[in-house]
């Protein structure tokens, strides 16, 4: 009876001598045989509640089953060890702190049936392991088959704390709750690592541990006593402890310059709730995240990633605006690869085409230090989620001092960069091209003001070095458009022998909007030595028919098709380890200027690589249509019967239908 029971997510601790727990995840325990140990119950008392799906975790239940216990403070440590709990235990945070040793309170473990045993190997005791980690956006799914697999999957770590964290959002608005749960994910972090090197320190002789100079030689922010995480855990109950964040962040960035600005210090203001702002302390007090084992599997960086783009879709069209979806900026980077040099974005968001950058070098044996970042923001509060993005991540990046407007204050007016990577606000207007109508970047003519997409091409191109390449995202109007001088601005662009590559991407792949865009590559390099000269050649890509769907209405690129636009665009341009190009009817063609000149200037890859060649089956027509047009008689032969059948049911229950006039 009870076996056919599910639950997402089941968990079921009941109290007798010990504390015994059964834990499920898309399991089907038979919890028949587990039930006669539950001697605290009667079978009727547990069918009640087994029958009330996801209300096991009422807290009148929880108060008479545990509350009332010998165990109580024993339960309580297991509880405040897993997220998922603090999640689904209505005010299960608000229960006492108990000591360390009450963890050997813990008795032993309830034994699944024997069938059943492999999947449940958490020990009591001590803390559980979370789940197999969840794909992230630096390990994509490789195939369609393997990206449904992974959605199915059980939670990892990231989206384990992302549903508890979520849940303790209440009604706060998403785009608020973001710089509050962030701000903290980044406090833990600093003070984790704060607390390693002190424990080092603790252990070695001659010593101090309060000595500022032994952390920032290791390059660890000092954190001074009353910011430490330990200390606001403690007060994570107290009616001010958001007066005491705010504090806590004033006082980090007094003693660190380089977060001078950065951190969020509003955790005081009435309208955050100070239980649900505690209880997100508590959720976060469980997870290790700056500590060596965590930095070692990039703990931080992954949870970070993951709730950057967790927020970005749900805030919608707002959330692009600080996150671009990792497989897009991954093909980004796997197409220019940025080795070492220079890297510039000049609309960074939070950062992401930066990390990205440092996961390609340190995949490629690189170091960190090969590349130096340069970056500007112009909405202040996504200026400094990147700033904490990257400090998270080491990343020592020159992001101004300041948010800036990339068209009106170039805080970076004399670079010249080797990799440009970038995602532009798409069709900007009303972005103040009157006040620089005569400015120096628009060599190839001004942008209107109605549209700021050859504005932002004509801005990267500057900043361009010689040798140089940019990779950046726009809408697929930039492509073909011809209002207010945008196609002679291309037509100059192409005539300058500037435009190495073009993609046309499938829709939704952002959570900003459901159209499709494209990918542009300009180079100043075509022919530096580097690569196989091309001068008067662009690289068409058709890839609107990748991707596969992630849910009802977001799609995304697989590895294997960032591999296959990647080695395409690589062998075209002459690396001979892609291999040899060659033209693919339906996907790429490399076309030459005079082709393109031919089609107006229009840079729309459609145009060019034409429709994919059918397969021929080898069956001639005349044999083709004989086999069909017999397959289909059959067919209506079958359906004449079942119609048949159906008239005689309903005749034979008294529903007999009319005869056809």
């Amino acid at each position: 009876k009870f076996d056919s029971v599910h639950y997402d997510i089941f968990e079921y601790v009941v109290m007798h001598n010990h504390v015994h727990l059964l834990m499920a995840q898309r399991e089907n325990y038979a919890i028949a045989d587990i039930i006669k140990g539950f001697k605290s119950f009667t079978a009727r008392e547990i069918n009640r509640k087994l029958g009330r799906e996801g209300q096991l975790w009422q807290e009148d239940y929880w108060d008479r089953y545990i509350r009332n216990t010998r165990h109580f403070e024993a339960a309580t440590r297991y509880i405040h060890e897993n997220p998922v709990k603090a999640a689904l235990v209505p005010h299960a945070t608000n229960w006492p702190w108990s000591s360390a040793n009450n963890a050997s309170a813990l008795g032993s473990r309830v034994s699944p049936p024997a069938h059943k045993k492999a999947t449940a190997k958490t020990a009591l005791g001590a803390r559980v392991s979370p789940p197999a980690v969840s794909p992230t956006p630096s390990s994509l799914p490789t195939t369609k088959k393997e990206t449904a697999k992974a959605n199915a999957g059980t939670l990892g770590l990231e989206a384990t704390l992302w549903a508890a964290a979520d849940k303790l959002r209440g009604h706060m608005d998403s785009a608020e709750y973001k710089h509050v749960v962030l701000g903290l994910i980044f406090l833990k972090y600093i003070s984790d690592a704060f607390q390693e090197q002190y424990n080092a320190l603790q252990a070695e002789p001659n010593a101090d541990p309060e000595d500022r100079d032994e952390y920032t030689a290791k390059n660890v922010f000092w954190v001074p006593k009353s910011a430490r995480w330990p200390a606001l855990q403690a007060a994570a109950k107290q009616t001010d402890i958001g007066r005491l964040i705010d504090d806590a962040m004033i006082a980090i960035e007094k003693e660190n310059i380089s977060l001078k600005g950065v951190l969020p210090k509003d955790y005081a203001r009435p309208a955050l709730d100070k239980a649900r702002l505690g209880e997100l302390i508590d959720l976060l007090s469980n997870i290790g995240l700056g500590d060596a084992a965590a930095r070692s599997q990039d703990l931080l960086g992954r949870v970070y990633e993951y709730f950057l783009g967790r927020f970005a879709s749900a805030e919608g069209k707002g959330g692009g605006e600080f996150y671009t979806p990792a497989c897009i900026v991954k093909l980004l980077t796997e197409m220019i690869e940025p080795y070492h040099g220079r890297i510039f974005d000049p609309c960074c968001g939070s950062g992401g085409m930066f990390v990205q950058s440092e996961k390609f070098v340190l995949a490629h044996g690189g170091r960190i230090g090969d590349i130096a970042v340069y970056g500007q923001e112009s909405n202040p509060t996504t200026w400094r989620l990147a700033k904490m993005n990257l400090a998270i991540r080491g990343i020592d990046a020159n992001l101004g001092p300041h948010h800036a407007d990339s068209f009106h204050q170039d805080l970076h007016k004399d670079l010249k960069a080797d990799f440009i990577l970038a995602n532009p606000p798409f069709n900007m207007s009303d972005w103040g091209a009157d006040r620089i109508a005569s400015d120096p970047r628009w060599k190839f003519g001004a942008p209107p003001n109605g549209n700021a997409n050859y504005a932002w091409i004509q801005h990267f191109i500057h900043h361009l070095a010689p040798g140089g390449i940019a990779g950046f995202v726009l809408a697929n109007g930039s492509m073909s458009s011809n209002a207010s001088g945008e196609g002679d601005i291309r037509r100059a662009i192409i005539e300058a022998d500037l435009v190495d590559c073009m993609i046309a991407l499938p829709g939704q792949l952002f959570y900003t909007t459901q159209i499709p865009v494209c990918l542009w590559f300009i180079t100043r390099g075509k022919s530096d030595g580097k690569f196989r000269s091309r001068k008067g050649e662009i690289l068409f890509l058709d890839a609107r028919k990748l991707g596969t769907m992630t849910d009802r209405t977001h799609l995304k690129l697989t590895a294997d098709d960032i591999t296959k636009i990647a080695d395409t665009y690589h062998a075209w341009r002459g690396e001979k380890a892609a291999g040899k190009y060659a033209d693919i009817a339906g996907f790429c063609k490399s076309a030459k200027k005079a082709e393109v000149v031919s089609h107006g200037y229009i840079l729309t890859p459609g145009r060019y690589v034409g429709a994919a060649d059918v397969a021929d089956d080898g069956e001639p027509f005349d044999q083709k249509m004989k086999r069909l047009t017999a397959t289909l008689s059959q067919q209506f032969a079958e359906s004449a019967k079942l119609e048949k059948e159906i008239c005689k049911n309903l005749a034979s229950l008294g529903f007999p239908l009319e005869e056809k006039s």
